[in-house]
């Protein structure tokens, strides 16, 4: 765990790691920026959302699609917000936050932005756990559980670049796609009736509840957080024409792919219409229930099972972009950054103890009541996620030319409105409805001190960004005068390179004399990782370490002919956390150790070399690749 700087990028790990800046025909380049909204993507269509489609469908036929299709364009134009936002200003929504909001509101603001992760998270492990269970039988507490296993799934995924992500993802997303395709083709729903479903129409109360759920469910607050920093990873040229590039080709890649979500959500829905409410089981709202019915309702077999895959495919891809909107959120608000893998599994366990618990206790019939409970928990985040966002992209100070115009502007405040309202009326509702049935004073009584904070912090977060300036010059666009202060050349007395004995160690103590002087003393590092070595330490002096002894003695050697004051250090047992020692231990005030370029084995051993070892040094790195 360490802090990063305040000006470090999102996602440094993979930000601008694919170039568009290179001359290519214009549907390669097209092709470059395609990737970040289809990460996206899968928040629109997780398993938190099958519940208000299916619920939709079977009650009311075909009547509500026009409703699917509103709450779509409204996640479109705050989504391309949202990649505007980070195109332009070079930061993600958490970090643009911490900018300008004051540390005691900024750090409620990243409380509440964890819960509605924690709260998709639950979402997922849920829809996932029911998905196993509907296709291999296993009890539902055994699915749960199972679901700890894809914790280092994102850790292997970052192995290999944005690009392999994005493509793991995108297929992920085709199976849910190809699923549901196979399903309404099986279906055979009366393209007419669908068609009528466009037309804006509230047959009654209940229905308009179920309206709210389904608008209420659309916009993920945590992929406002994810779209901001996943359009960073495109570099891109720092012009005015290289910028509208950007924003456009991301408004195409943004409405391809939403509009994949909107075909799923319009799947599920059009397939309870066809199967449940045809049928006259407009009761089907469970997922479970739903899968049921298929088999006997379409004499199908192959129904169900589609069902069920696309269901742990949806659970499985939003698992990876929830892990990824943890790491923005975290480094972005508290400018504070841990390993993936923990990142991971601390989420993970945050979805899973509530999961089990219910379970354990109540059963698995109260499993559709905690789902639920996760989206009134996102419905709590989204206006803290939507109202900065659209402040930031309306000031000129900021954004410059790329502000937004009046008229999105009225639009993207109208559709904050909404959303607010519906969610704000939801909470309200379930608050209402806790108050009566409790006989408890304490607990009616946190639950108004609860909303008292929430309308404060809203009010706060509507109405701040109006009086104040952003604290951070650094973020402004065009600024005028610019100083970099008086230049000097660092010296440095004591290099250490970390040398692996390989056909880069010649370029690793090339780089290294090129940053020395006549008075630099080399020290030489090399960590014997033999069996032996790892057990008995210096102790050890099998014949691994004795022929790295002679071949470090060599490089010494050879240094000190060409009149370079050199020495040789072994270190011992595990490598990123031994160069560190010897480092601080050597007063080195430069490291110089080799990237790692490698795949396999190699990509996983020395990659953590490079980002433990960068860490933890308190001195400038080189990275020779």
């Amino acid at each position: 765990m360490n802090h990063t700087p305040e000006n470090s990028a999102s996602l440094s790990e993979v930000h601008q790691s694919v170039d568009t800046t290179k001359n290519r025909p214009r549907w390669r380049k097209l092709l470059a920026f395609f990737g970040p909204a289809y990460l996206v993507s899968v928040g629109y269509m997780d398993p938190g959302n099958w519940a208000t489609d299916l619920a939709g469908g079977a009650q009311y036929g075909y009547t509500l699609i026009w409703v699917l299709l509103m709450s779509n364009l409204m996640a479109l134009l705050l989504q391309s917000l949202s990649a505007r936002l980070g195109i332009v200003r070079g930061r993600d929504l958490a970090q643009a936050n911490r900018e300008t909001y004051p540390p005691a509101i900024n750090f409620m603001l990243y409380i509440l932005a964890e819960i509605a992760i924690a709260a998709t998270d639950l979402a997922e492990v849920l829809g996932m756990a029911i998905g196993l269970q509907l296709l291999t039988g296993i009890d539902l507490i055994w699915g749960v559980s199972l679901t700890v296993l894809d914790t280092f799934l994102l850790l292997v995924l970052h192995r290999y670049g944005i690009r392999k992500m994005e493509a793991f993802i995108i297929s992920l997303v085709a199976i849910v796609g190809a699923s549901f395709l196979v399903e309404l083709l099986l279906a055979k729903p009366a393209l007419t009736e669908v068609a009528k479903g466009f037309i804006p129409h509230i047959p009654d109360e209940t229905a308009l509840y179920i309206a709210i759920g389904i608008i209420g469910a659309t916009v993920m607050p945590h992929n406002l957080y994810l779209h901001s920093a996943l359009v960073q990873t495109r570099k891109i040229k720092r012009d005015d024409q290289g910028i509208r590039q950007a924003i456009r080709f991301n408004i195409f890649d943004s409405a391809i792919a939403l509009n994949l979500a909107f075909f799923v959500n319009a799947a599920i829905l059009i397939l309870a219409a066809k199967v449940f409410f045809e049928s006259g089981h407009t009761g089907i709202a469970d997922i479970r229930d739903a899968h049921m019915m298929l088999d006997q309702l379409l004499g199908n077999k192959l129904a169900p099972i589609l069902f069920a895959v696309a269901l742990i495919a949806a659970g499985q891809s939003s698992t990876v972009t929830g892990t990824l909107a943890g790491q923005i959120v975290m480094e972005g608000y508290l400018s504070l950054r841990i390993n993936p893998w923990l990142r991971r599994l601390l989420t993970r366990l945050l979805a899973i103890a509530p999961a089990l618990l219910v379970i354990l206790i109540a059963g698995e019939e109260k499993v559709g009541e905690l789902l639920v409970f996760s989206q009134v928990l996102l419905s709590l985040q989204l206006g803290f996620a939507v109202i900065p966002l659209i402040h930031f992209v309306s000031d000129k100070q900021t954004m410059g030319t790329f502000a937004i115009r009046w008229h999105v502007k009225v639009a993207a405040w109208l559709i904050a409105g909404i959303l607010v309202y519906l969610n704000v009326k939801m909470v309200y509702a379930e608050a209402k409805d806790f108050i009566t049935s409790s006989h408890s004073f304490w607990g009616d009584a946190a639950i108004i001190i609860a909303g008292i904070f929430f309308l404060f912090l809203l009010v706060v977060t509507v109405f701040y960004p109006l009086f104040n300036k952003y604290k951070q010059a650094s973020a402004r666009m065009h600024t005028s005068k610019a100083s970099l202060g008086e230049l000097t050349h660092p010296n440095y007395y004591k290099i250490a390179l970390a040398l692996d004995f390989s056909q880069q160690d010649q370029s690793i103590i090339s780089h290294a004399l090129s940053q020395g002087n006549t008075d630099t003393e080399y020290i030489l590092i090399h960590i014997v990782e033999s069996a032996s070595a790892r057990w008995f330490g210096k102790e050890s002096y099998d014949f691994e370490t004795q022929k790295d002894q002679e071949q470090l003695d060599t490089y010494v050697a050879l240094l000190k002919e060409k009149g370079i004051n050199a020495k040789g250090v072994l270190g011992y047992r595990h490598r990123a956390k031994e160069i560190v020692r010897l480092v601080k231990e050597e007063k080195a005030d430069l490291l110089v150790l080799g990237g790692h370029g490698h795949t396999g084995i190699k990509d996983w051993i020395y990659g953590e070399t490079v980002n433990h070892v960068r860490h933890y040094v308190q001195v400038p790195v080189l990275v020779v690749q």
